[in-house]
């Protein structure tokens, strides 16, 4: 007997993560995907967000513009790592390359705060390491 599966995805709702270590925050989505892997979540599991992250990168997206879904204000879209040719010290070399895509409401979110935020994940995913030590 064949047994038909329904795929969707669901975005994880963590409310004050400026507090919470990165362990919590690790079990916390280890708790929500089994959760939506078994079918136990409930509408109050995905009420409240403000921000998103989407990884398209895990499908093969290499960059789009992610859609504002109210009442967030903000969603970081990541994208495929892949090997790029570039500039570098007036040499050409290859090297990974991920494309980062923030979109986000105007009318709360400055642009230059946008941008900042972005330089900050790029110096983030460049160097994991400074995550640890700035929080």
């Amino acid at each position: 007997m064949r047994r038909a599966v329904v795929w969707a995805v669901v975005v994880l709702t963590a409310l004050v993560l400026q507090s919470t270590v990165f362990a919590q925050i690790e079990l916390a989505i280890r708790d929500f995907a089994a959760r939506a892997a078994d079918g136990t979540l409930t509408l109050e599991d995905l009420r409240g967000g403000t921000f998103t992250i989407t990884n398209g990168g895990v499908f093969g997206s290499l960059l789009s513009t992610p859609i504002l879904n109210p009442p967030q204000v903000g969603i970081l879209g990541l994208h495929k790592i892949q090997d790029r040719v570039m500039p570098r010290d007036g040499q050409v070399v290859i090297r990974p390359m991920m494309y980062v895509a923030l979109s986000y409401d105007h009318r709360i979110v400055d642009g230059r705060e946008a941008v900042q935020f972005l330089a900050k994940i790029k110096d983030f995913v460049e160097d994991p390491g400074r995550l640890l030590l700035e929080g």
